[in-house]
């Protein structure tokens, strides 16, 4: 039952990065003001709880604050990184990085065992999330993997800061939205699934309400121009959040049913919609949405999902 249910939030999850990605190129250009505007809208979960009528005790209370704290400061570091590249680069690098996260951090919190071909499974996945993730170019493959150590440490002054807080970005989001994922499955196995999951929405509310207290962030988010275009662009915002947020019940839905690792692991197979979406827009609204998409790309990321395909296979 899970699997069908993570594919479903994957496919909104495409759609909802390729909408993130046009609104912080070309609207808000701000991680913290999009992260608590995201945040914010977090609130409207609140209606479901007269479906549902839950009250933690306070012990819990805290960890379901906790968690909605961690995911906003992973959308944050999320969005930094997707302002930074494009998405058919950046979507596949977070999500490969958080199926390691999450199988290390469900190791050692959660006690999740694997067996051979889960692993290999999960192997493959990731070998075909990187595939997707990385840019082809004419350089070897060697030279180029030299030229981008050289420049994260800083060796090569014009391209060191970009490369540096990109890979940063990436790897703070995926560590965040792992150790986030891994959380919620504790929570999910302790209270009920809606009524937790409602809480930890309002955490990210409050997180999303802390973040204004810093004197920095609040000139940043309510400057005359920003407010200006979130107001004129409301009613779109609006409709990608609220598939945003049934992508998102879906796949804790997914999590509190199956395994955390594996369920981050099937990330692989939003790369694939994801390319799908942004070639159809990229060739029929360039000025929306510009991503390189030769054929020694696409055939990289083709090979990618092949492997990704097989991944599934095996996993099922």
């Amino acid at each position: 039952m899970w699997f069908p249910i993570t594919v479903i939030a994957y496919f909104l999850n495409a759609g909802v990065y390729t909408a993130d990605k046009y609104f912080l190129s070309k609207k808000i250009h701000s991680s913290i003001s999009y992260a608590f505007y995201v945040g914010i809208w977090s609130i409207c979960n609140v209606v479901l709880l007269t479906f549902n009528w839950f009250v933690p005790s306070w012990q819990w209370l805290i960890i379901d604050f906790a968690a909605g704290f961690l995911f906003l400061w992973a959308l944050i570091a999320w969005y930094k990184a997707l302002h930074q590249s494009e998405a058919t680069k950046v979507v596949p690098l977070v999500g490969v990085l958080i199926p390691v996260f999450s199988l290390l951090l469900s190791y050692v919190f959660l006690g999740t065992v694997l067996n051979q071909q889960t692993l290999l499974a999960l192997f493959i996945l990731i070998i075909g999330g990187a595939l997707i993730s990385l840019k082809h170019k004419e350089e070897g493959k060697i030279k180029h993997l030299i030229h981008k150590v050289r420049a994260f440490f800083g060796f090569k002054d014009a391209e060191s800061h970009p490369v540096r807080r990109l890979i940063i970005n990436s790897i703070v989001a995926a560590l965040a939205f792992a150790s986030y994922y891994v959380l919620v499955k504790y929570i999910y196995l302790h209270q009920p699934f809606l009524g937790s999951y409602i809480w930890t929405r309002i955490g990210g509310f409050v997180g999303a309400l802390l973040l204004i207290v810093i004197p920095h962030n609040r000139r940043i988010i309510f400057t005359t121009e920003k407010r200006k275009v979130a107001i004129k662009n409301l009613p779109l915002f609006l409709s990608i959040r609220l598939l945003a947020t049934v992508a998102f019940i879906l796949l804790n839905y997914a999590i509190s049913l199956g395994d955390v690792a594996i369920i981050n692991a099937l990330q692989g197979i939003q790369y694939v919609f994801l390319i799908i979406i942004v070639i159809v827009l990229s060739e029929k609204y360039p000025d929306i949405l510009k991503e390189e998409m030769n054929k020694k790309v696409l055939m990289q990321k083709f090979i990618g999902a092949v492997m990704i395909g097989i991944g599934l296979y095996l996993l099922i």
